[in-house]
C-alpha cells in the first residue's frame, strides 16, 4: 500500500513538473482595445478619458520572460484651457483644443503559463506623443498677437513608462483571451501648457496569439 501511494505521489509530481516545463511559444502577438485616463499636471486643464487601441509583439526568451514592444494610439479629445496670467501667457488665456495621444513602449514581460490561467506583468519604457499642445498653440496663441510670449509650437513629445499586469485565459493552444491589463502610465510632457509629470491609468483587453510553438519530436 505504501509503495502504491509513493508511486501515485511521484506520478502527480512528475505530471506537474511536465506541465510547468511546457515550452513557451517563440513569440506572441496581441491586438487590443485600450482606455486611458489622462491626468494633466497643470491645474488649469482637466483630466479626460481617451479610447483607442493597438497591439504588442513579445519575443520570449524562455517560458516566463519575454521582451515586448507595445504600441497604442488614442482618439482625439477636446481639452479646455483656462490659464491665469503668467510668464508664458502675460494676459492669461482661455480656449479649447483637440489632440490625440500615442505611446511607444518597450521592456520585459513576465508570464506564468498555468493550464487554465496565465497571469503576467510588465515594466515598459519609451516615449509618448500628443498633438494637443501644438493645436492649443494654434488656437490660443496665433490668433491674437502677444497672447503668448513664445513664438513656436510647444514640444509634443515626452518620456513615458508603464508598469502593471493582467490575465490571459487560453481558448486553445494558439489563442488567449486577454480579459484585462491594468497599468500605471506615466508621461512627462514639459512645455508652456503643462508641468512635468502626468500620472495616468490605462486598461487593455483583447486577444493574444501564440506564435512558433516547438514542433514535437517525431513530426
Amino acid at each position: 500500500m505504501r509503495r502504491n501511494s509513493f508511486a501515485f505521489l511521484a506520478a502527480v509530481v512528475l505530471a506537474g513538473a511536465v506541465a510547468w516545463a511546457q515550452e513557451a511559444p517563440k513569440a506572441e502577438l496581441s491586438f487590443d482595445y485600450s482606455f486611458a485616463r489622462y491626468a494633466p499636471s497643470a491645474s488649469y486643464t482637466q483630466g479626460h478619458s481617451l479610447n483607442g487601441g493597438g497591439g504588442r509583439f513579445t519575443f520570449n526568451v524562455n517560458r516566463w520572460l519575454g521582451l515586448g514592444m507595445d504600441l497604442q494610439g488614442y482618439n482625439s479629445n477636446t481639452n479646455r484651457f483656462v490659464i491665469p496670467p503668467n510668464t508664458f501667457f502675460p494676459g492669461g488665456a482661455t480656449g479649447t483644443a483637440s489632440g490625440n495621444l500615442f505611446t511607444y513602449l518597450f521592456g520585459p514581460v513576465f508570464k506564468y503559463r498555468w493550464e487554465g490561467v496565465r497571469p503576467f506583468g510588465d515594466a515598459l519604457f519609451g516615449a509618448a506623443h500628443s498633438s494637443v499642445y501644438g493645436n492649443a498653440y494654434k488656437q490660443i496663441c496665433q490668433p491674437i498677437a502677444g497672447a503668448c510670449s513664445f513664438h513656436s509650437s510647444p514640444n509634443g513629445d515626452a518620456y513615458a513608462m508603464s508598469v502593471g499586469g493582467g490575465i490571459d485565459f487560453p481558448l486553445n493552444q494558439r489563442i488567449e483571451l486577454r480579459i484585462g491589463e491594468f497599468d500605471y502610465l506615466y508621461t512627462r510632457f514639459t512645455n508652456q501648457f503643462t508641468n512635468a509629470g502626468q500620472n495616468n491609468f490605462r486598461y487593455l483587453g483583447g486577444l493574444n496569439i501564440n506564435l512558433g510553438y516547438p514542433v514535437p519530436s517525431g513530426h
